[in-house]
């Protein structure tokens, strides 16, 4: 199909954006990579009258270190991400997470901002973003705010961002020396979603768990942050009882819907199955 008639802007500033989005309200829409948005005004679920695309503002690009963060603009592409050497030295669990996105293709043109405001649980970039316990900045013409994505995903499809905000940039503090991390992911075939993915970063200390952060990819309406796994396991030494324990931890708050790829009781033992494989990976990656 077509889409409805529209009117495109490119600006090469955020403050333009932003007073893009101020003139037209409701009527203007974000552009980032396109991969959710264009297929959606195709089929005329979506029909806005003007276009903002943002990929010319180079300030909503890049990713650099800064007191004991890393910074990553909205903009910043996939590809980007999976060849970063920063990355890869400091949050090697993002890159990993990059690499299992959809095909080359896709990573060349989809952006992590993208990913993140689009509030789909589908997407693999909202869990990871709950296991590296990172934080948004969002932009509007009333200033600037800072929502941990914990705080972020709230619905299908629904985030805490106001329509006349910008997601400007990801912050992600950088995990302490030594920590182990994974994303695995069931999928169907190559560029497919999540059947079910556990993204986990693991610490242990005297043979024992220090500390864990689980969260779950398709398995709710929201990503989930696998709190009482991660309870579970502190103080636990990780053998065949206490992955068990934590997988049916992780399976308890699944709420999936049947589909294509499964009906739910599938989906949720996959879950669990998941995160079990993500914490054994993540074990052998860390400082014991």
């Amino acid at each position: 199909m077509i889409p409805s008639a529209f009117e495109y802007h490119a600006p090469t500033s955020l403050p333009d954006a932003l007073a893009l989005l101020g003139q037209f309200g409701d009527g203007a829409k974000l552009l980032a990579g396109g991969h959710s948005l264009l297929p959606m005004m195709k089929l005329r679920f979506a029909e806005p009258a003007h276009l903002i695309d943002l990929r010319r503002i180079p300030d909503l690009r890049g990713i650099v270190e800064s007191g004991g963060e890393i910074h990553i603009g909205a903009m910043t592409t996939e590809n980007e991400i999976v060849w970063s050497k920063l990355l890869a030295d400091k949050l090697p669990l993002l890159v990993e997470g990059a690499r299992a996105i959809a095909d080359p293709q896709v990573r060349y043109r989809g952006t992590i901002g993208g990913d993140i405001s689009h509030g789909d649980p589908g997407n693999d970039h909202p869990a990871l973003m709950l296991a590296l316990d990172a934080s948004f900045v969002l932009r509007s013409a009333r200033g600037e705010r800072v929502v941990q994505a914990d705080a972020f995903f709230q619905g299908l499809y629904a985030t805490d961002m106001a329509p006349d905000e910008v997601l400007t940039r990801i912050r992600i503090p950088v995990p302490p020396p030594g920590t182990g991390w994974s994303y695995q992911k069931l999928k169907r075939k190559v560029g497919d979603f999540a059947t079910a993915a556990s993204a986990v970063l693991l610490r242990l200390q005297g043979g024992k768990v220090a500390s864990a952060s689980i969260a779950l990819t398709n398995v709710a309406t929201t990503p989930l942050k696998a709190r009482d796994a991660e309870n579970f396991l502190a103080g636990q030494a990780l053998d065949e009882a206490s992955l068990a324990e934590a997988a049916r931890l992780a399976m308890a708050i699944c709420d999936p819907v049947a589909d294509q790829r499964g009906d739910a009781d599938y989906k949720r033992a996959m879950a669990g199955e998941m995160t079990r494989r993500a914490l054994l990976a993540a074990s052998s990656r860390a400082s014991h």
